[in-house]
Parts: C-alpha cells; sequence; structure tokens
C-alpha cells in the first residue's frame, strides 16, 4: 500500500511510520523538516512541505497514493493551527480521490463515569495548560462533521499516551474513554499506531470516529 503520511516527525506520526514500514508499507513522509526520518529506512520518501501555506502542493503530494494518514499536532501556543492544518489533509485527500485517516483528540470522548461528562467538559479533568489543545481538537472535530465529500476516519487517543512498548494491544471504542483495569485511560504511541495501521490497512468507511486504549488487563508496560 502507498501512504502519505503528514506530520511524520512527531510522537504519533513518527510510530506511524515505524509501523506501517514494519508491514512493508511505501510511505511518503510530509513534514517541515523531514531530513531524520531518511535514518529509519531507504524506502521512506520524504517531503518537505508547510501545510499552512502550501495546500496545493500538499494536494499534488498525495496524487498516486491508495490514503492519507494526518498525525498532525502543532507546537504548544500554535493550537489553533489544527483546523487548517486538518483541513489542507482533508482537501489533499479529497483532491487525489483517497480516503483520509486522522488523528483525532480525546477532548470530545466521554468520561467511562457514566456521568456524561466529556474529558473537555468534565470540572477540573484538563490541566489549564491542555486545554488550548483540547479546545482545538474540538474544532477539527467540527470541521470533520462538515465534511461530507472525503472519505475520512478520525481515530481519537484515550486520555494518555505513553512512551512505552509495542505490545500489539488495544481495544476499538467510539464515544467513550477506553479504560484499563486499573481504570486509566491510556496507550503507547507505539500500540496507537498498531491501531492506526490495522484501521488504514482495513476497509475504509465514510465519516466515522473511534477511539482506541488498552483495555482489561492493562498489558506489563516496558521502558519504550
Amino acid at each position: 500500500m502507498k501512504i502519505i503520511l503528514f506530520g511524520a516527525t512527531g510522537d504519533v506520526g513518527h510510530a506511524t511510520l515505524r509501523e506501517a514500514l514494519t508491514r512493508g508499507h511505501q510511505v511518503t513522509a510530509v513534514a517541515r523538516n523531514p531530513g531524520r526520518l531518511t535514518a529509519l529506512s531507504p524506502k521512506v520518501k520524504t517531503v518537505a512541505l508547510d501545510l499552512l501555506t502550501e495546500t496545493n502542493a500538499a494536494a499534488q503530494a498525495a496524487d498516486g497514493h491508495d490514503i492519507l494518514i494526518s498525525a498532525l499536532r502543532p507546537a504548544a501556543g500554535r493550537e489553533s493551527d489544527l483546523v487548517p492544518l486538518t483541513r489542507t489533509a482533508l482537501a489533499a485527500a479529497r483532491s487525489a480521490g483517497i480516503p483520509a485517516l486522522i488523528t483525532g483528540g480525546a477532548a470530545l470522548l466521554k468520561l467511562a463515569d457514566g456521568s456524561g461528562h466529556t474529558v473537555l467538559s468534565a470540572p477540573g479533568f484538563l490541566p489549564p495548560e491542555i486545554r488550548p489543545i483540547a479546545e482545538a481538537c474540538a474544532a477539527q472535530d467540527a470541521l470533520l462533521e462538515a465534511e461530507q465529500e472525503t472519505c475520512w476516519t478520525c481515530l481519537r487517543p484515550p486520555a494518555m499516551l505513553l512512551q512505552d512498548s509495542r505490545t500489539g494491544q488495544y481495544q476499538l471504542g467510539t464515544d467513550t474513554l477506553v479504560t484499563d483495569a486499573e481504570g486509566q485511560s491510556r496507550i503507547s504511541y507505539a500500540d496507537f499506531a498498531v491501531a492506526m495501521m490495522d484501521l488504514a490497512e482495513a476497509p475504509q468507511s465514510p465519516r466515522r470516529r473511534l477511539t482506541a486504549g488498552w483495555a482489561a488487563p492493562a498489558p506489563a508496560l516496558q521502558p519504550g
């Protein structure tokens, strides 16, 4: 499968790139500074693009691929860039006539306590410094809701993404945080990438939101 990956140098993007290469896929990695990615494999084609300004080039880069994966996440202080970045990814996939697999955020996932609160709405759940990206993820979700032409899937992480090893274990959910035996909502970047690539390899269903996390029993964690 030919994959174009936006945001390949971030934590989720880097893990997804590694997982895709392990499975034998051809990957075009797009990032503003993609130079360090070539060390992973000579099979990685890299494209240097600023997706905020080079939207037409992004669409051209997507041509000839089977799926677009967006692991875009703006830096602290630039959270509002998430919506235009996602808009560029959707437009590129639409132009190329391919499905888009978008990394979302946990902001609008319901807590597993039955309260009806979401990660964003629950009092005291989010530290103040996390609220800007959570609010940006809620805006990203609204953008996806309005997108009717692109065949997109949004995979949202649990409450915590960890720098731990790949276990190959995860459980998919829909609108509620997946929790493990200890009541924690978490997964490693490596296992989130496993879920991402499993979805990429499956037949695509248009406009669906999913989440992935470790479920009971929680895997034994090893340093990643």
